[in-house]
């Protein structure tokens, strides 16, 4: 009997320690209606600093199955006032994403372009000559891939290529790389696709563009924030989670932001949206800074925007 009484115990305790709720947020958000039309405006009103540029280009990188697809349809839900899937999202052990897909958003269905293109990528698979080519993200970061260019995992694209950028404008390339990882599956991570998550880090890096995580599925990983998406900046969980994903990657925990992607629902979900359009908003921040580099290069060269 004593021994049933421990197990069940330790069980308790262990469930206590997966959903321990801190005292209050680490990160503060207003979960507010307001909040939500204030980030929508700024973001419809942002205007790059580089006046040869209108949209910010956004890289999605991650995992096959990480969510790059589900990012870009709750980001287009979110604008356009219900659930839709324009780009093609699901669970598969394969890419479903076979071509590079560079998606504008609309604000509304007959509304303006956004400012961002968010720019979907093969998934990287853990295998070698499987998944996304790492030569390719050298081409697609310099601008040089035309868009519904298709993946060939065992050979980069080529400079005589149909449709190849040879001398891609500040427009056509890369200003931010948002790399999307499964917050469910942070722990169980392999080291090969640690190894190739590096490897592209490192080439973002050299070119000196900006970069941050989106941490999704949050809703899967922690029971309180199924429970309620407004308690994850209060799930001690889920900043481990954060935490552990800032160290294998390299990038500072202010560079981890955690995202619920639409996926199953036909209704939005407002605090879902103040958590997509956070996310957004601090993309847009980090792609200001790329914007300053250039804008600094040019003023210290002597040349005008």
């Amino acid at each position: 009997m004593h021994g049933n009484d421990l197990n069940l115990t330790e069980c308790e305790v262990y469930q206590v320690e997966e959903t321990t709720e801190l005292e209050k947020p680490w990160r503060t958000i207003i979960w507010e209606s307001e909040t939500r039309d204030t980030l929508m405006e700024s973001i419809k009103s942002y205007k790059p600093t580089v006046s040869s540029v209108s949209q910010v280009r956004i890289l999605l990188i991650g995992p096959v199955g990480a969510g790059k697809s589900s990012f870009f349809n709750s980001i287009n839900s979110v604008f356009r006032g219900h659930v839709t899937s324009k780009a093609i999202s699901g669970s598969s052990s394969t890419s479903l994403t076979t071509q590079f897909r560079s998606y504008s958003l609309k604000a509304g269905r007959e509304g303006k372009p956004l400012p961002i293109i968010l720019c979907d990528t093969m998934g990287l698979e853990e295998s070698t000559g499987a998944g996304l080519n790492i030569e390719d993200i050298s081409n697609i970061l310099k601008g040089h891939l035309p868009d519904l260019y298709q993946f060939n995992p065992s050979a980069p694209l080529h400079s005589e290529a149909h449709g190849y950028r040879k001398s891609p404008a500040p427009k056509d390339k890369i200003h931010c790389v948002a790399f999307v990882v499964d917050g469910s599956k942070v722990s169980i991570m392999s080291e090969e696709l640690e190894k190739k998550l590096d490897a592209v880090r490192q080439k973002v890096n050299l070119m000196g563009i900006p970069q941050l995580v989106l941490l999704t599925k949050v809703d899967e990983a922690c029971p309180l924030v199924t429970e309620d998406v407004r308690n994850v900046y209060k799930s001690y969980y889920i900043k481990q989670m954060m935490q552990e994903v800032s160290t294998r990657l390299g990038v500072p925990l202010s560079c981890v932001v955690p995202v619920r992607n639409y996926s199953e629902e036909l209704e939005l979900d407002p605090n879902c949206d103040i958590l997509l359009l956070n996310a957004v908003k601090q993309i847009l921040r980090f792609a200001d800074d790329y914007f300053d580099e250039i804008n600094d290069r040019r003023a210290s060269s002597g040349l005008l925007c």
